[in-house]
């Protein structure tokens, strides 16, 4: 394991290296605009640099997990995906369409389906039956765009990945399922060398993005891992409710953040700044600041995930305790500029210039 992991660091970093250079020469890069208020264009080399090494990695090591070419093909695929969409800017609807062509093909060549909800309502097990394709696409496209979505300051979506990945791979050691609890180490190690030049540890001119090529690889491969481990025959290694707490705020974020757009009117897919981290930055913490309290609910999150595995909560109260948490924060999402101004002023801090303009 100490030599796998030591191969992805090293080729992780490498690939970084030179993709940053060829990015600029091709005009792969992120410009600052009115939502983007990063300095200079910055190369979107992220995901795929993550892509390369997991790929490279699984093959020359023989990563025992199953259907790996199927797996390799669909991260890959996702990648190529985003990278043409960080360059091109591809329609949603596209977008969504191959992201739903590779939810049939994991279902049809893997047999991953989210067949089952568990006793999540209290009312014995809930079988999908027919409605299971229908709910495994809507799932597989869900979980690729809450990572999408979360993706907006630095070092957020790595962190946050490496938040699920722990888990998982926490939860998958207990239980003895070796080959993806490795597959998620390799991940969060392949992410480490991204991140620090994410945050421009390494200097400010190698600073690199993740893109939509990483976060939709990122996002399809942790429900490929909640599918597997939360769905079978012989047994599972979480309970689905589990599932849910591991990718919480993610999930929470963009299914609040939808849902308003909605409301106003807007499609649900239209980009604006009203995420936790844009919230965050309104009540005056810094980027750093954001990063680390993001993360730390996350983690709360996903750590209250593994506690209820760990120690059987019943079902129920795990589901209901996740939706009560989601209604208080889309509550305080839809009267966020009540909510930061009010915080603001018992922290002392000035208005922001956003809350003059809501008045």
């Amino acid at each position: 394991m100490i030599s796998t992991l030591g191969f992805v660091f090293i080729t992780a970093f490498i690939t970084l290296f030179f993709a940053r250079r060829l990015a600029k020469m091709i005009g792969l890069v992120d410009k600052p605009n009115a939502r983007k208020h990063h300095q200079g264009v910055v190369p979107l080399v992220g995901g795929i640099a993550i892509c390369t090494t997991v790929t490279l990695t699984v093959l020359l090591f023989n990563v025992p997990i199953e259907h790996a070419q199927l797996f390799l093909f669909s991260i890959c695929a996702l990648t190529v995906l985003g990278a043409l969409d960080d360059k091109y800017d591809i329609s949603f609807k596209a977008r969504m369409l191959c992201q739903a062509l590779l939810s049939l093909a994991m279902m049809h060549f893997a047999d991953l389906e989210l067949h089952t909800l568990g006793d999540m309502f209290g009312l014995g097990h809930t079988e999908l039956g027919g409605f299971a394709v229908l709910i495994t696409v809507l799932g597989v496209i869900g979980a690729i765009n809450a990572f999408n979505m979360v993706d907006g300051i630095d070092g957020l979506l790595g962190g946050l990945a490496i938040v699920s990945f722990s888990a998982l791979a926490f939860l998958l050691y207990q239980e003895r399922h070796h080959e993806l609890g490795l597959l998620c180490l390799i991940f969060i190690v392949a992410a480490i060398p991204y991140i620090g030049m994410n945050l421009g540890l390494l200097g400010r001119e190698r600073k690199v993005f993740m893109g939509d090529a990483g976060s939709m690889m990122i996002g399809f491969t942790v429900i490929w891992l909640l599918l597997s481990s939360s769905q079978g025959e012989t047994g599972t290694i979480m309970r689905p409710v589990t599932a849910l707490w591991l990718i919480a705020l993610p999930l929470m974020d963009m299914a609040a953040i939808m849902i308003r757009r909605v409301r106003r009117g807007d499609s649900p897919f239209k980009p604006d700044r009203e995420h936790l981290h844009h919230i965050c930055q309104r009540l005056g913490l810094s980027s750093r600041q954001t990063l680390l309290v993001i993360c730390s609910l996350a983690s709360l999150l996903t750590g209250f995930g593994i506690y209820g595995e760990m120690v059987q909560i019943p079902e129920p109260i795990m589901f209901y305790g996740f939706i009560v948490c989601f209604i208080a924060y889309a509550l305080c999402l839809s009267h966020i500029f009540k909510v930061t101004r009010f915080i603001r002023k018992k922290l002392g801090k000035p208005e922001a210039p956003e809350f003059a303009e809501s008045k």
